[in-house]
């Protein structure tokens, strides 16, 4: 597999050159999902001088593949369903709700 950039660090700061007309604004936050969208987000804080916080979800991971995540849930009940994913991998809405009481019961 071909690496797109040297580190998390170097995809934030290129991140952050495509999100230079929200620097400097008092209505923005970076949220950062845990271990690997930290450098990434920290990066384009920085860089757009912006408050960051961390975002903690569970992944929703595909049937059978279970790292290759098709979804994350947050606090509060917050779904959020990747659908491209979803759709091309054809998952079942019976699959989906296994995998999110599977993910809510550990």
């Amino acid at each position: 597999m071909r690496a797109y950039f040297r580190n998390r660090t170097e995809a934030g700061a290129l991140l952050a050159r495509k999100l230079t007309a929200y620097a400097d604004r008092s209505d923005v936050l970076v949220l950062a999902p845990p271990r690997g969208g930290v450098p990434v987000a920290y990066a384009v804080a920085q860089s757009l001088h912006a408050p960051m916080d961390v975002l903690v979800v569970r992944k929703l991971g595909v049937p059978g593949h279970e790292e290759y995540a098709m979804g994350a849930l947050a606090s509060g009940g917050i779904q959020v369903l990747q659908l491209p994913v979803i759709a091309a991998l054809q998952i079942p809405q019976e699959a989906i709700d296994a995998a999110v009481a599977r993910t809510t019961a550990g």
